[in-house]
């Protein structure tokens, strides 16, 4: 039997030959490749750290610039014109909480403290919302007026009720587009009764103790009597609705009386012509004719339109996907349970 030597018990395997290369330059050559191929490998890892450094930097850096910017707001163009004489645009838009009355009063802040401002457009696209954060923003309309002095009109689009015509009544002149909702001058309270989900397909039994009848009017636990739904009418709704029509028929006193205000306090919706008819608007157009207005009113000839918006940040995102999780604890349980007293335009 011919013997064939096994490289592998014969000691380490030599590189295979370089076709025209003697066997030393062939290891020089594969040795120099090696080498080669080790710089090039601490090359490309060194790359791929410092990309994935620069990346997370990136990241800080934007971040850290969010939270600088996070209570700012900037200016965007709607209209060109003249630098030094400014109409600033002030949103109410969506649902009125205390989020979007805090947005207001930043953006009244910043046209207040800009001298170049010389009159504001209130642009309201709101169905209401909660009675305080509705006249939060009236209120603000009104010390914004009295302090500068400078003339505010309302201009309304899309929808423009109950809470959303409750801040509008707070400007000088209330413009509305032709296919504008507005008016719907009520008030409107609602919760849950969860009492047959609990003990019919639950079976869960809640115990309230209180110290008295009227302490848990009304429950969740089970459906309102005729005395308990009297009494959120008595203690909640009714004085909403008068300070709501006061607060109107302080706005609109030049148009309409209070006798005015009580008959058009129904919760009526009103399209824009009727609420020109009713006098709860003093004239139809668009964001032109409002613009023309507020110059006229403030005696220029020439303005650029700015609008005020809180710039985008990183940290408002997160939030935004966090507060968009349902969470299903004892504040959620409490706040579905609880009845929210709303200047709200709630056609289901």
């Amino acid at each position: 039997m011919d013997f064939q030597e096994d490289n592998n018990l014969s000691g380490p395997r030599q590189p295979e030959p370089i076709p025209g290369l003697t066997a030393d330059e062939s290891i020089k050559q594969t040795k120099k490749f090696s080498g080669w191929r080790i710089l090039f490998g601490i090359i490309f890892g060194s790359s791929v750290i410092a990309n994935f450094m620069l990346f997370f930097l990136l990241i800080a850096a934007f971040m850290a610039f969010a939270s600088s910017q996070s209570g700012s707001i900037i200016e965007e163009v709607v209209r060109e014109g003249p630098s030094g004489t400014k109409i600033a645009m002030v949103s109410v838009q969506g649902v009125i909480y205390d989020e979007q009355a805090e947005s207001v009063y930043k953006q009244l802040q910043a046209a207040g403290k800009d001298r170049r401002v010389k009159a504001v457009i209130v642009h309201v696209n709101s169905p209401g919302g909660t009675i305080s954060a509705s006249d939060q923003i009236y209120q603000e309309i009104l010390k914004f007026r009295k302090k500068t002095n400078k003339p505010v009109i309302a201009f309304m689009q899309g929808v423009a009720a109950s809470g959303g015509y409750y801040t509008s009544v707070a400007c000088e002149t209330i413009i509305a587009e032709p296919t504008t909702i507005t008016g719907s001058i009520g008030v409107i309270s609602s919760y849950l009764v969860v009492e047959e989900l609990l003990e019919n397909k639950l079976g869960i039994t809640p115990i309230t103790i209180k110290s008295g009848d009227k302490k848990d009017w009304p429950s969740s636990f089970r459906s309102p009597t005729e005395e308990e739904i009297q009494y959120i009418q008595d203690k909640l709704i009714k004085p909403a609705l008068e300070r709501f029509v006061n607060i109107v028929a302080e706005g609109r006193k030049k148009s309409l009386t209070l006798s005015d205000v009580k008959r058009l306090a129904d919760g009526s919706i009103y399209g824009a012509q009727e609420a020109l008819d009713e006098k709860l608007i003093d004239k139809i157009g668009y964001l032109d004719e409002a613009v023309d207005l507020a110059k006229s009113q403030a005696g220029i000839d020439k303005a650029r339109v700015v609008r005020y918006r809180k710039p985008f940040s990183f940290s408002d995102f997160l939030s935004y996907r966090a507060e968009n999780t349902l969470k299903l604890n004892r504040n959620t349980l409490y706040e579905l349970g609880t009845p929210e007293i709303l200047y709200l335009w709630n056609a289901h």
